[in-house]
């Protein structure tokens, strides 16, 4: 996909009234899942997204050690506006969604393999299939 279908899609499943919202929700929900990370993992993401989306991540993973009910309060703060934390987890979801279908099986079970069960249980395994787009 490119970077606009990535958008639209994220959009589609969030309901989002405006791309630049759907990009905005992308961008923060890859730059905290980047910080969340450790370095290898984050590269091998990027590098299966296109460049404009890569872009958010950054340049190494953070491995920062955070629970997911965190994660969707600092992808609500860095998407900004009137974005709650249950808006974020909404996000983030689609996002992740659009993910699996984008970055491939093996790289996404290797993202998976390194969150812990509340990602896993929550964030994850909540995140309905491309198919539907």
């Amino acid at each position: 996909m490119q970077e606009q279908e990535i958008v639209a899609a994220v959009r589609k499943l969030t309901g989002l009234d405006d791309a630049d919202r759907a990009a905005d929700a992308t961008r923060a929900t890859l730059s905290v899942l980047g910080q969340r990370l450790p370095g290898d993992e984050v590269q091998d993401l990027a590098d299966q997204l296109p460049p404009a989306i890569a872009e958010a991540l950054p340049s190494t993973g953070g491995g920062e050690e955070f629970g997911v009910e965190e994660f969707y309060r600092r992808v609500a703060k860095t998407e900004g506006g009137d974005v709650t934390a249950d808006g974020a987890r909404e996000h983030a979801r689609a996002v992740v969604a659009v993910l699996k279908d984008e970055v491939g099986e093996a790289t996404f079970d290797g993202l998976v393999s390194r969150l812990p069960a509340d990602y896993q249980e929550d964030l994850l395994s909540t995140a309905p299939s491309g198919e539907q787009l």
